[in-house]
């Protein structure tokens, strides 16, 4: 594969997992807030899977990243 074909590719898949994951922040969000319990036992739940999902997101960058510097 030539460097601006995998370019592309990078730059592709950066933008569907930033997608993928806004998509599945907000289900999330969503089916937490949709619930019966109140505010003060939802918060934590909130929290942790906003961190997890975009924690998830941010190695997937930067392994993206190291992979288009370091594919030579």
């Amino acid at each position: 594969m030539d460097i601006k074909t995998t370019d592309r590719l990078i730059v592709w898949l950066k933008r569907g997992l930033g997608i993928a994951a806004f998509t599945v922040w907000i289900y999330v969000i969503a089916s937490l807030s949709s619930s019966n319990v109140p505010f003060m036992e939802q918060a934590p739940y909130c929290m942790v899977s906003t961190m997890l999902i975009f924690g998830l997101l941010t190695a997937a960058y930067k392994s993206l990243d190291h992979w288009q510097k370091n594919r030579k």
